[in-house]
């Protein structure tokens, strides 16, 4: 399509009732074992949060492959015996029987037997009591669950509601001694995943996430003004903006709460399919190069040109990447990504994705250098 000069007054790409006139500014124990064989990313994660050494987290696979055989066989052939498995030490397996002769079998399994009261069907029994009374449970009450390791059933509750918590599992109906009450760090909440690409709401308008960083996620600076409250793609409350620049650049940080959790990944748009970001290395001109927004989902293209001036109808803005991949209102702020490493965020252009465009982005190197952020990896 012919390009119009760069003097004609641009749109922004933000949709439901935010601007929008052309260009358009888009809006262990060891053990000889064989360990499963499980990616690079899983191995480094356990070394971290596990603090094991690389020969500990290959012991801790394999058994933990064996405590799964072990309670999948024995669950199966003990029958009613079966009182629950777990993994005692990160190396021993445990298998609770209700009698001495599963005991036997337990062992010649190869794993270690525990004599028990109740069956792990006992102990569901006992959880769907307490399931049934739950509208009546005190908000002091954050939850229960069956423990194996026990033989109990455990109700969770705040410091303050154990007596509580306590009346609660004694008029459920469960059999005395078999329900224990346990203190609950804090209450539970539900946590939502900030993803490059998604959709998030201000005010009237909508935008799209750039990258997760420190903190919360990166976005463009027309789609918000600091201090501006945020909503997820979910409407719940996110956060707001911690910093923005419109014109002259086009970038913001949206620093989020802890309802929200940034991952390193883009949504791609395609069923549940997401990219990871692995870094910020920036690609060439003629490069190819893809988009995710909330409205138009995931484009591609190539880069054009670097460091283009753009000038829209709230101001110029400079050092903008021009490409020839589509968007539309509401991808404002959306990821770019050229293989897996993160190129930018979208900031306008003109067109659309049924005819064709241009489109601009913010590279993501100049917003993590401007706010002191890194970049969230997958």
């Amino acid at each position: 399509m012919q390009h119009r000069s760069s003097s004609v007054a641009a749109a922004i790409l933000l949709a439901a009732g935010m601007l929008a006139t052309l260009p358009q500014v888009a809006s262990a124990k060891p053990t000889s074992e064989a360990a499963p064989a499980v990616s690079a990313e899983i191995l480094s994660a356990m070394q971290r949060d596990l603090g094991l050494t690389a020969g500990q987290v290959q012991a801790r696979l394999a058994a933990d492959d064996r405590a799964a055989k072990a309670e999948e066989t024995l669950r199966g052939s003990l029958g009613g015996s079966f009182g629950g498995a777990w993994l005692a030490d990160g190396s021993q397996v445990v298998v609770a029987v209700t009698d001495a002769a599963s005991a036997e079998r337990v062992r010649a399994a190869g794993a270690q037997p525990k004599v028990v009261a109740r069956s792990e069907s006992a102990l569901t029994a006992i959880k769907d009591t307490l399931d049934a009374k739950g509208t009546a449970a005190p908000k002091s009450v954050t939850g229960w669950y069956v423990d194996v390791t026990s033989n109990t059933v455990v109700v969770e509750a705040t410091a303050d509601g154990l007596a509580a918590a306590s009346t609660f599992a004694a008029t459920s109906g469960a059999p005395a001694g078999s329900v224990r009450i346990a203190v609950a760090a804090e209450a539970p909440k539900t946590l939502y995943d900030i993803r490059g690409g998604d959709a998030y709401y201000i005010g009237g308008g909508r935008c799209s996430i750039g990258f997760s960083v420190n903190g919360g996620f990166v976005s463009a600076g027309h789609c918000g003004t600091t201090g501006q409250a945020v909503q997820g793609s979910n409407r719940v409350a996110a956060g707001s903006f911690a910093g923005s620049s419109f014109p002259g650049n086009d970038y913001s940080f949206i620093r989020t709460n802890s309802n929200w959790v940034p991952r390193g990944v883009v949504n791609r748009y395609s069923g549940s399919t997401t990219v990871a970001v692995r870094g910020s290395t920036e690609s060439a001109v003629g490069a190819s190069i893809c988009r995710s927004g909330s409205t138009t989902g995931w484009r591609c293209g190539t880069v054009q040109a670097k460091n283009q001036t753009v000038r829209y109808s709230q101001g110029s803005v400079g050092g903008l990447t021009r490409t020839n991949a589509c968007a539309e209102p509401g991808d404002s702020g959306g990821s770019w990504l050229s293989g897996n490493q993160a190129q930018g965020v979208t900031s306008g252009g003109s067109g659309n994705c049924s005819s064709g465009g241009t489109t601009y982005f913010q590279p993501v190197r100049e917003i993590l250098s401007a706010y002191g952020l890194s970049l969230v990896l997958g």
